[in-house]
Parts: structure tokens; sequence; C-alpha cells
């Protein structure tokens, strides 16, 4: 069975720093595409970062050079470090797993930044 839990949301105010976790479990974790997705009131799930397998990075344009994704394939886990953080980023955060054409969704943590 595979689970995806998130933790490290909270409350910050504007300028703060908070770093999001992302435990998986029941899948092949060093081979799977990870990504943060965040969705605010109202508004449709986007995507936040993503890292593949290799690494690799991709960012929106709306956290680039303020959010970092990372992952510990020894530990299962993919991280995103959100530094310089604004009222606009308050959301749920959720984390995503994609592998073998199959993806998997975390519950998400809520972060709320507060001017």
């Amino acid at each position: 069975q595979v689970q995806l839990v998130e933790s490290g949301g909270g409350s910050v105010q504007a300028g703060g720093s908070l770093r999001l976790s992302c435990a998986a479990s029941g899948i092949a974790f060093r081979i799977a595409a990870m990504g943060w997705y965040r969705q605010a009131p109202g508004k449709l799930r986007e995507s936040v970062a993503r890292i593949n397998s290799g690494g690799s990075t991709n960012y929106a344009d709306s956290v680039k050079g303020r959010f970092t994704i990372s992952r510990d394939n020894a530990k299962n886990t993919v991280y995103l470090q959100m530094n310089s953080l604004k009222p606009e980023d308050t959301a749920v955060y959720f984390c995503k797993a994609v592998i073998y054409d199959s993806d998997y969704w975390g519950r998400g943590t809520q972060v709320t930044v507060s001017s």
C-alpha cells in the first residue's frame, strides 16, 4: 500500500521560512518522480516544484529563487524548503509521486502566511 505523509506545515509571517517533508512508503522511491503541489481556496491545484529520479528539478515561476526541492533516497523522503514566504503562498501543500505511469498523492499540509 502506497502512503505519502506530509509534515512541516504551519503558520508563519511573511518573510519567514518553513520546511515541508513527505515520507513515502510502499513504492520504489528511488525511481519515483516526486513533486509538491498546492491548492489555495477557490483555486485549482498547481505544481510548485518537481524532482525526478536523477535529481533534476523544475519550479513554478512564482517560487523560483525562494523554494528548493530535494530528496533523500535513503530516507524515502522529499523536502520542500520554503524561504521568503509571501501571503500568496498560503495553501494546502500536497506531495505527489509518479511511478510506472501511476500517480499517488498525500493528504496535504496547510501552510498559512500572514502579512
